[in-house]
């Protein structure tokens, strides 16, 4: 569907699940100036940790001031100034970042399921681990990245506040896919969904998907929500066969370089 053509979010969804993806994957450090939200994360380099995040279309008074004291934040943690934009940072803003050079990078996609309208019943009971450090080193070899990452993802998942489930399917103790569900209210938000690339298309992440939400399910959840890159067709078309759908994007902004 091009742009034009998809029906434009409702602010107030928006905001609900911006709030939940803020305290369900924590920053280290959280600064507020007016209605952006500053995440910054020493120990971990993503983006979504280490994003200005504006929360009100409005909110776009003195913004070369308020781009430079981010910056200077950005700067003190080792980070690139980014923008996290979503329907709530408005159009003021883009044309502002537009005008001054700004460059655009990896749109992501929020989509969410009603849980009654997914086939959860059937899905294998699992019990989700308690230890962080097993999940960890699960996590970091099926994504393949590096073993330094270990310190700064496990602080993140110690620091989610909602009940937060590990989930990792195996092969005689080889983790193969690995997810989180983390359980708020009648949300279920859905984390670190990988598969190891060698096991690909054999229904790993399929089954691990379900059984997360099946838990999520029966300790009251009633929809369940992720985000994925927009590029990524394959968890696009995994996420689309199970109901998910589109409910908004967001992508990245990063000032020219010098």
């Amino acid at each position: 569907m091009s742009q034009d053509k998809r029906p434009k979010p409702e602010l107030a969804k928006v905001r609900r699940y911006e709030a939940a993806g803020f305290r369900a994957w924590p920053a280290a450090a959280v600064h507020y100036d007016g209605t952006w939200v500053v995440r910054l994360t020493a120990g971990h380099p993503a983006k979504r940790l280490n994003s200005i995040n504006p929360l009100d279309p409005s909110d776009v008074a003195n913004l070369p001031e308020r781009i430079a004291r981010a910056a200077r934040r950005f700067d003190a943690y080792g980070r690139p100034l980014t923008f996290r934009i979503s329907p709530l940072s408005g159009a003021a803003l883009s044309r502002h970042l537009d005008e001054q050079g700004w460059s655009t990078l990896a749109e992501s996609l929020v989509m969410r399921v009603a849980l009654d309208r997914i086939a959860v019943e059937d899905a294998m009971d699992q019990i989700p681990l308690k230890d962080i450090g097993r999940f960890v080193g699960a996590a970091v070899k099926v994504r393949g990245v590096s073993a330094s990452l270990r310190p700064g993802l496990s602080e993140i998942i110690g620091a989610i506040q909602p009940q937060a489930g590990l989930f990792v399917l195996e092969n005689d103790k080889t983790a193969l896919s690995t997810a989180i569900c983390v359980h708020e209210g009648d949300l279920a938000g859905l984390f670190e969904i990988a598969t190891d690339p060698a096991e690909r298309g054999k229904g790993h992440g399929r089954r691990l998907v379900l059984s997360a939400l099946k838990w999520a399910r029966l300790r009251g959840a009633r929809e369940g929500w992720l985000q994925v890159d927009a590029g990524n067709e394959a968890a696009r078309h995994l996420y689309e066969s199970l109901g998910f759908a589109e409910v908004y994007r967001y992508h990245y902004r990063r000032p020219p370089e010098a």
